[in-house]
């Protein structure tokens, strides 16, 4: 039997799942999610230039790989390599959703 209004298969958006064009942060996303970061804010320069020097600059896409257990760290697929960061971090990062 199915449960209403899950159909699709997909999460709506009061669940959590966010549409293609949304704009949300990072840790927003769910496993699969893509997203292309627009600006890093309300953070102090230290983390900002740690976050650049990642490789988290604007216009670069990113996709959630694995969240651990308890539901923190996050691994993302960022410029051909795996990141872990923790969910406050990635709180910050203002992200276009892609698919």
């Amino acid at each position: 039997m199915r449960k209403r209004g899950l159909s699709t298969g997909r999460m709506h958006k009061h669940r959590g799942w966010h549409d293609k064009g949304d704009v949300c942060t990072l840790a927003d996303l769910k496993v699969g999610q893509r997203g292309k970061v627009l600006e890093i804010k309300g953070c102090n320069r230290m983390l900002k230039r740690r976050m650049l020097d990642m490789g988290i600059t604007a216009g670069v896409n990113a996709e959630i790989k694995k969240i651990a257990p308890m539901g923190d760290p996050v691994d993302i697929y960022i410029r051909d390599y795996e990141l872990c960061m923790r969910r406050h971090d990635m709180a910050k990062i203002i992200v276009e959703v892609l698919e």
